[in-house]
């Protein structure tokens, strides 16, 4: 499931499914954003899709 997918779920759906609360993700989303770099190829996941797959692998 894509982040596309996820933003129209209500929050506790949402809760359910990555284990954090929407505005935790979102913090986290920025955070991930402004520490990463753009360099070498690119990615074929956006950066929140990269964070979804992360919290659902742990």
């Amino acid at each position: 499931m894509k982040y596309k997918t996820l933003k129209s779920l209500k929050d506790e759906h949402l809760k359910r499914y990555t284990g954090v609360q929407r505005n935790i993700f979102e913090l986290m989303l920025a955070v991930a954003e402004a520490g990463l770099r753009n360099f070498g190829r690119p990615t074929l996941l956006s950066q929140a899709d990269q964070l979804l797959l992360t919290l659902l692998r742990t």
